[in-house]
């Protein structure tokens, strides 16, 4: 082979030779960029807005709460009272309706508010008229019996606002309700036009026949 071709040849397999090791680290660096976790933006952004594990709103997801009072929970929240426990006058639904048995009397209506549970002691309730705060006796010589108001329960008290039959009295158009003189919440109900001389009340009744007061 003459000097020439020589030359020539050597050239060329050094050409050869470099374009294949080119390409053989193209290949290699390929392989390796496929074999690399990849992340693309919307994963990036992803977990950019994911919210650390000691956030506030992590710890409500995990407690499940919302700082929310939970309202079925224990205690007497919402105005519920403990099953047993004495009545008070914001308690009750309130209701008079004037009757004509002897006499004439004032019937005083009581129900249980929604969700109340409540007893009513075993005596009169409290009563009384005008600024003055003229009180309602005893209609009845024996204790009653002690009353539990719920759902649909119902209890009347009849009260008699003149026992005397003299001319006279003060003439009022209102009454004053509680349940006990510790009651911190009476009630003011309206009734017909009254007169009022030495007023009584009956117990507390399941049946308003039993509530009729004696003169």
């Amino acid at each position: 082979m003459s000097g020439n071709r020589r030359k020539a040849f050597l050239a060329t397999t050094v050409l050869v030779g470099g374009a294949m090791l080119l390409t053989a680290c193209q290949d290699t660096d390929a392989g390796a960029d496929a074999g690399a976790p990849q992340t693309s933006p919307s994963a990036t952004a992803a977990a950019g807005s994911a919210t650390p594990s000691g956030s506030p709103a992590a710890t409500a997801g995990a407690s499940g709460g919302t700082g929310k009072d939970n309202k079925n929970g224990g205690g007497t929240g919402g105005g519920q009272k403990p099953v047993g426990q004495v009545c008070g006058a914001n308690d009750i639904s309130w209701s008079t309706k004037s009757e004509t048995q002897a006499g004439g009397y004032i019937l005083v209506v009581a129900k249980a508010k929604p969700g109340i549970s409540c007893t009513l002691p075993a005596v009169h309730p409290t009563v009384a008229f005008g600024s003055d705060g003229t009180e309602a006796g005893p209609a009845e010589q024996s204790a009653g019996k002690q009353i539990t108001l719920s759902g649909e329960t119902t209890a009347y008290a009849g009260v008699n606002p003149k026992t005397t039959s003299a001319n006279g009295g003060k003439v009022l158009d209102t009454i004053i309700v509680a349940i006990g003189h510790d009651d911190p919440e009476p009630v003011s109900l309206p009734v017909a036009t009254i007169t009022v001389d030495k007023p009584v009340v009956t117990n507390w009744h399941t049946s308003p026949k039993d509530a009729v007061p004696s003169r």
